[in-house]
């Protein structure tokens, strides 16, 4: 019974990461496994906390050296999209001046990934809107 029930998990897993990988494809797929910068940071200079209307709460941490962002990071109570999309605005801010964070926008964060499937497309606006709360934040 267990190698019934390990082989049925496994075939659900296969099918779960398949249909993941054909809907958003493969840099969305592999930050989705293993998401980058996604920690709580300790005294960052700007934080900022959006809940959206989905429910989703983003948090996005930056740390400023010489006028640029030295680290960047973010955390999510969400799915995977909004992972993703945390990821990606951690991402898009490393070594960025505050003029230029301002310019992350949801477009950016969508080009950057390709796209995501219509129904996901305001995890965008909830990365890169937690993003601009953070820099409006920041205490440099």
């Amino acid at each position: 019974m267990p190698d019934q029930l390990d082989d049925f998990v496994k075939d659900l897993q296969d099918r779960i990461y398949d249909d993941a990988l054909r809907d958003y494809g493969r840099e969305a797929f592999d930050r989705w496994l293993d998401p980058k910068y996604m920690y709580v940071m300790d005294s960052a200079d700007g934080h900022g906390r959006i809940t959206g209307s989905c429910g989703d709460t983003m948090e996005v941490f930056l740390r400023f050296e010489g006028g640029r962002v030295r680290e960047a990071s973010f955390m999510t109570d969400g799915c995977g999209p909004s992972m993703i999309c945390g990821s990606l605005a951690a991402e898009l801010a490393m070594g960025k001046s505050p003029e230029e964070i301002r310019q992350i926008g949801a477009g950016t964060i969508l080009d950057t990934i390709g796209g995501l499937p219509e129904e996901d497309v305001h995890c965008a606006s909830l990365a890169a809107n937690a993003l601009q709360v953070a820099l409006h934040n920041c205490d440099k």
